[in-house]
């Protein structure tokens, strides 16, 4: 149905065309020879396009936790969009939607805010962003599960797409288009969090070439997708923010703030 409504979406002002990258902002500094633009120091953004395929284009942030810290905003039963929870978060550098969530927007799996745990975590299933310590960590549910660990922040979805650099998802049933959400570790220990901007791809299909990229993925996972994407980012650089709308009000979010 939402193919139908056109390309064009606008939303509280902010304008953005489904399927294609957001126009450069001319206040940004200009991709370097790799394809990746400064947004502010620690933090990049790159387009990339599986198949040369700009319906599937991947809008990634690449995060030095270095320069930032995650933290996980949950409303149980009371969900937002993007601009909601944009107006929320105050201080706020970049955000993505997190965990599944059922009918009355209560999260599936394990979420940690602040050091507050909630839900049940999967067992043999899917992977985790967790913060312990103040430093971030992808990883399997299957070949590290939680075990009651103290952390953080966490979020959890299914299924893994990438373990130890390699493709780890084959599709054994229903694999569909659609809009996706992917959060991923870099060898160097980087963050990178990742959307469809258009009308998505199979998880299939992005398990099989994140590894064939430059990003030097080692983990990643698939959080809440299809009517949930979401993805908003701004600098004080830039002039006006990337918002990727989602089409459902979502729960909970990963955030990503500077340090301080």
């Amino acid at each position: 149905m939402w193919i139908f409504l056109g390309i064009l979406l606008v939303v509280s002002g902010c304008s953005m065309l489904i399927g294609f990258s957001p126009t450069p902002d001319p206040s940004v500094a200009t991709p370097d020879a790799s394809g990746w633009q400064m947004l502010a120091s620690g933090l990049e953004r790159r387009t990339y396009t599986p198949d040369d395929n700009p319906f599937g284009q991947l809008e990634v942030l690449r995060i030095d936790p270095a320069y930032y810290q995650f933290r996980v905003h949950y409303q149980p039963g009371d969900p937002n969009r993007v601009t909601d929870w944009r107006d929320q978060l105050s201080g706020v550098s970049a955000f993505i939607n997190a965990n599944f969530f059922d009918p009355d927007y209560r999260i599936l799996g394990l979420l940690v805010a602040d050091g507050v745990v909630y839900g049940s975590p999967y067992v043999n299933r899917g992977g985790m962003l967790t913060i312990q310590n103040g430093l971030p960590s992808v990883r399997s549910n299957t070949l590290q599960p939680y075990q009651g660990e103290p952390l953080e922040q966490a979020v959890q979805a299914f299924p893994m797409l990438v373990e130890s650099g390699q493709s780890s998802y084959t599709a054994s049933g229903a694999d569909r288009v659609t809009r996706r959400t992917v959060a991923a570790q870099d060898s160097a220990g980087r963050i990178l969090l990742m959307v469809t901007t258009g009308f998505g791809a199979t998880l299939e299909a992005i398990s099989t070439y994140l590894p064939t990229t430059d990003m030097d993925i080692i983990q990643a996972f698939n959080l809440d997708g299809g009517g949930s994407t979401l993805m908003y980012y701004q600098t004080a650089t830039m002039t006006q923010p990337f918002l990727l709308p989602s089409l459902d009000a979502v729960p909970a979010v990963l955030a990503v703030y500077p340090r301080q």
